[in-house]
């Protein structure tokens, strides 16, 4: 189907001719004489053609709450007062292209198709890009407020290039969480270097930071440290609460000067580099019994993030869990099967002390229809009662609603005739994937 674009024009002779111009090339247009008008439309369109000066709400105020209202649709302002101000100021405001009347049809028509290829390009890369994390189970889920501000802290710290303090219970997500400070941070192309403090022992864990060079000890070659290998990148420091102290020191000499000398050499090479340290212990408190060095904390906690555990996340437990069934039918090559209502109020019943890894644990089962911790198949597969049955139609409803509206949940809400917010908490409550 053809693309659908909205013209915003209050000359009505000039709107009709401006449809008929576009529609000559091949798309499908609709008119408004307002910009309330086209923002009160029940069908999203592809792009927006707008005219600046309008009684009412203006070009520039459209844009403006298009960005809020509508962020990522592409819009072109055209307008007879133009000049070079106006068209920074709309650029800054999200305009693909500024036209000036009288405009030429065909450079029109070229500009417009230009403006849908590149939005259609975004919108591919940014579908590809989801659907990348979704199979890695890589994507920050939910809606709740804890999840709302986590996003909210992550695009606010991850362009700052400060050493980070991931704090939460195992299984939270604290290196999803790092992933995702990497990637949204300047330095997304350098590399990822996650190093385990746990895993090594102490006597090992200096070699494998800082690197050795060769003859360091018989049968040694030259080798960087994670600290050199990622340089230009990010280093993962997981559990870093069980670092041997005597290593502490060093990390925090080495963050001091930004250098580091590999074992068995008085060579000190450069580092640029970002850390994320990620704990499930305050080490803010652990510094205070001296069971951290609290100089080495000051220095890691440029910043600090404290993860919600998942028992704390209310609907959000089912959206997580509709996901993690999802990838796992997905490569076993199986049928997902309805969530039903019952089990649905099963998973927020339950302390979940193993967090997100024991939640994905339990969806994986469910996926291969083996039977859940305190939920037996026999329970999943009980004849649905009447909250069943409503539960059941208005997920339906929902989902429709949201296809036929392309995702966009505040033009469902205003189909279904609820509050957005209502809308998303019966989004999570449902598990239904945006």
């Amino acid at each position: 189907m053809s693309a659908l674009i909205h013209i915003v024009e209050d000359d009505a002779d000039h709107r009709a001719a401006l449809c008929d111009l576009i529609e000559a090339g091949g798309y499908r247009t609709e008119g408004f004489a307002s910009g309330e008008a086209a923002l009160a439309a029940p069908v999203t369109p592809d792009l927006i053609i707008t005219d600046l000066r309008m009684p009412g709400m203006d070009g520039f105020e459209l844009l403006e709450a298009l960005k809020t209202r509508l962020p990522g649709l592409p819009a072109i302002l055209i307008t007879g007062h133009g000049d070079v101000p106006h068209a920074v100021r709309a650029m800054r405001l999200g305009a693909e292209d500024f036209l000036e009347k009288p405009y030429d049809a065909a450079h029109l028509l070229a500009v417009v198709d230009r403006v849908l290829r590149a939005a259609a390009t975004r919108a591919e890369l940014g579908r590809l890009q989801i659907e990348l994390q979704r199979r890695d189970g890589a994507e920050i889920l939910g809606q709740s407020p804890a999840i709302e501000a986590l996003r909210a802290r992550i695009a606010a710290l991850a362009p700052l290039d400060l050493d980070i303090i991931v704090t939460g219970e195992t299984g939270t997500g604290k290196e999803l969480v790092a992933r995702a400070l990497h990637a949204a941070s300047p330095r997304a192309a350098g590399p990822f270097v996650a190093i385990n403090c746990a895993a090594l022992p102490e006597q090992l864990f200096e070699i494998e930071m800082f690197g050795h060079v060769a003859g360091a000890f018989p049968g040694a070659l030259d080798k960087p440290g994670k600290l050199e290998s990622a340089s230009n990148g990010t280093l993962v420091l997981d559990e870093v609460e069980a670092m041997p102290k005597p290593a502490q020191a060093k990390l925090l000499r080495a963050l001091q000067e930004r250098q580091v000398e590999r074992l068995g050499e008085n060579t000190l090479r450069p580092l640029d580099l970002r850390i994320i340290a990620l704990s499930k212990s305050d080490l803010r408190k652990l510094s205070l019994d001296d069971s951290f060095r609290a100089d080495l904390f000051y220095r890691l906690a440029g910043a600090e993030i404290v993860l919600e555990p998942l028992r704390g996340l209310g609907q959000d437990i089912v959206q997580i869990f509709v996901h993690f069934a999802e990838l796992a039918a997905r490569r076993y090559g199986k049928a997902l099967p309805e969530v039903p209502y019952l089990l649905r109020q099963q998973l927020l019943r339950r302390p979940w002390p193993g967090n997100v890894r024991e939640l994905r644990a339990s969806a994986e089962r469910f996926a291969l229809g083996l039977d859940l911790p305190d939920a037996p198949a026999a329970a999943q597969d009980a004849p649905q009662s009447l909250a069943d049955k409503v539960a059941a139609y208005e997920a339906r409803e929902i989902r429709a609603t949201l296809e036929r509206c392309r995702g966009n949940t505040e033009r469902a809400a205003q189909v279904l005739g609820i509050a957005r917010r209502t809308l998303n908490d019966k989004i999570g409550r449902y598990g239904i994937r945006v």
